[in-house]
């Protein structure tokens, strides 16, 4: 019940359901909900209550699901402190309590992904009243990067409890970044011999999972005097110290200014394409010459990729953060569009399974994409036997691309198809949680009900018949690829290099053999030897061939494969004969150019290979983009088979 927009408060009787063990809600609309009664169910395993509107605190008896692996609690209004009884989740892989109002960040979760809260205590030896003074100026923005990359800093501040500011925003008050602003709050009541002043920020701004530091909170300077007689006793400073302290204070403010600078936080005016400022960007902006930094002014040393559209390169930010900063050509139009496409959509994408999009880089006619850096490079690359990957960590890999694909379909508020699965898409973090990455090829679906796509953009072998062919294209287009990645992986070998007889071009039709020949289990990549489970390889394989069934109404969503890769659901894959399809005209023009554009593409490879491209490339760009059929006006070969497709 992800992204429904659907009415809170989550009905009691949920917690009926005790051997559940896998729910996810999140963006409830309403008002303020309780935390929901889920006591008792103790068989949970992943619990999403994201964005739900909670205000209240975390009850312990979470704790006691002993089973969860992932708890995310983020963007509510969860109060108090964290229970010490989560630190009994043994099992637990992921949590995320970001984005709420705790008390304080307790010690044994200082690691974690907590709210981005400022609370600053001020001892007082005597109860009475005091004049606060808060003065903000905003130095991480620029008066024209704000609203059209990094987002806006909107947070509230209070005082001895009392919300005093709420919705802040430091540049519409102060008219502008670098100009500062004071806040005067006048008789102030301790109480307590303490004075707090709480600023947090209420995840207000963006959509995106942002930096500490850049949406948060942010305060100059923080001045408190008594509204009464004090008595100095004549020992308070003089006003020469006074002027000096102030001073100091100026040249140390200066001196920051010109660090960021110098680092290339505060960069110059961008000169953006309209059309791309107009996007309201919600992820991070880097200036060109903080990437520059980053990749040494783009040693070609740390060149690790070639794409269709420009050069990948490896960085460092000032941080320690390893990137992958993609780089798109500046004289593609087709890039630039590319460009668009995926910052527009992929900053409001955030899932375990999908490559992390830090930010971009827009300045003249620079453009650049800034990834988190895989460290286990692409899936493709285990496939030339570079890295061992045993059966257990290829079912994890087939898993997790199968998550990410249901998110991008049905779980987002975006309904994505991807159009490009592949193993080069697929990229490893240093665990080998599969990432799918490259979401330039990625199209919202119609509003019209539309599926209809005048560009086929892809890769032979992996695009589904209809989508390659008519130019049909729906989100089991992705499960169609989806199924050719998993008998990938299973086989080891590559689906579109892997050809045991002359009469096949696809490892898929192998496939297809060995079913009818009632020998799967021929597939299985040798270098597994015996350690693997013959039950749960035919289920990979079943479901496999299932997802690439030549009708897409016959194939499965992607959340049904995941339950069935999870074991909820059997999977049964019908016996297809090849010969059903494969007397198609299209599918016989289509096969050729398939084959025909294998040969180039291994020319290609063997030039690239001459160049000394780097070999851990996580992103090399195979896929193509065919023309439409009003496109095909270019009368070499392949234009001409090209034509009867349509």
């Amino acid at each position: 019940m992800q992204g429904t927009s659907m009415e809170g408060p989550v009905p009691s009787n949920i917690s009926n359901l005790i051997n559940l063990q896998e729910l996810r809600i999140s963006d409830l609309w309403g008002s303020a909900i309780p935390f929901p009664n889920l006591k008792g169910m103790k068989a949970m395993k992943r619990l999403v209550l994201r964005n739900c509107l909670i205000e209240d605190s975390i009850p312990p008896y979470i704790g006691e699901m002993t089973l969860l692996k992932l708890l995310d609690l983020s963007f509510n209004r969860l109060r108090g402190e964290i229970p010490q009884q989560l630190q009994s989740l043994t099992e637990l892989d992921f949590i995320d309590l970001s984005y709420n109002n705790f008390t304080r960040s307790t010690d044994q979760f200082d690691c974690r992904n907590l709210s981005p809260n400022l609370i600053s205590s001020f001892a007082s030896s005597e109860t009475k009243f005091y004049k606060v003074r808060l003065h903000f100026a905003e130095i991480m923005f620029t008066n024209d990067q704000t609203f059209s990359s990094l987002g806006r800093r909107i947070f509230n501040v209070s005082i001895q409890g009392n919300l005093v500011l709420r919705d802040f925003n430091i540049m519409e008050e102060a008219g502008g970044a670098h100009i500062g602003i004071n806040k005067t709050f006048d008789n102030v009541n301790v109480t307590g011999s303490t004075l707090e002043i709480h600023l947090y920020w209420a995840g207000k701004g963006t959509n995106a999972l942002p930096e500490r530091g850049v949406y948060g909170p942010l305060i100059s300077a923080i001045t408190v005097t008594p509204n009464y007689k004090v008595d100095t006793g004549g020992g308070g400073l003089s006003v020469g110290a006074i002027v000096g302290i102030v001073a100091a204070s100026c040249v140390f403010v200066m001196l920051i200014l010109f660090v960021l600078r110098k680092k290339g936080y505060l960069g110059g005016k961008d000169n953006e394409d309209p059309e791309i400022r107009a996007l309201e960007l919600q992820t991070g902006s880097f200036s060109l010459r903080h990437i520059k930094s980053a990749t040494g002014n783009f040693d070609p040393a740390n060149k690790i990729g070639e794409g269709g559209f420009g050069p990948v390169y490896k960085g460092v930010l000032s941080d320690g953060r390893v990137i992958a900063v993609k780089q798109l050509s500046s004289k593609s139009k087709q890039g630039n569009r590319e460009f668009i496409t995926e910052i527009g959509m992929i900053s409001a994408l955030q899932h375990p399974n999908l490559v992390k999009l830090y930010g971009c880089c827009i300045e003249g006619h620079q453009l650049m994409l800034v990834y988190e850096y895989l460290e286990n490079n692409s899936l493709a690359r285990s496939q030339e036997h570079r890295l061992h990957l045993d059966w257990r960590t290829r079912q994890k890999i087939c898993v997790g691309i199968a998550r990410g694909l249901a998110y991008l379909h049905e779980e987002s508020l975006l309904k994505i198809v991807h159009r490009d699965i592949k193993a080069t898409n697929v990229l490893l973090d240093k665990d080998l949680n599969a990432k799918i990455s490259d979401f330039g090829l990625a199209k919202l679906d119609e509003e019209e009900n539309t599926h209809i796509s005048t560009r086929i953009a892809g890769t032979i072998g992996y695009m589904a018949p209809e989508y390659a062919m008519r130019g049909y294209l729906t989100d089991k287009a992705d499960v169609y690829s989806f199924g050719v990645v998993a008998l990938e992986i299973v086989s080891g070998k590559s689906n579109t290099n892997y050809r045991p007889k002359e009469e096949f071009v696809y490892l898929l039709d192998w496939a297809y053999v060995l079913q009818e020949r009632g020998n799967l289990l021929e597939l299985v990549d040798p270098s597994l030897g015996s350690k693997y489970s013959k039950e749960e390889v035919m289920t990979m394989l079943n479901l496999a061939l299932l997802c690439t069934n030549p009708s897409p109404t016959l194939r499965p969503t992607m959340s049904t494969v995941v339950s069935m890769l999870e074991g909820k659901i059997p999977a049964h894959a019908p016996l297809v004969k090849r010969s059903s399809f494969e007397q198609d005209p299209r599918f016989k023009a289509f096969e050729k150019l398939t084959h025909d554009s294998q040969i180039d593409a291994s020319l290609y490879s063997h030039d690239s290979h001459q160049e000394g491209v780097s070999s851990d490339a996580p992103w090399i760009d195979s896929s193509i983009s065919l023309p439409s059929k009003d496109e095909t006006q270019d009368h070499n070969s392949t234009t001409r088979l090209l034509k009867d497709l349509y």
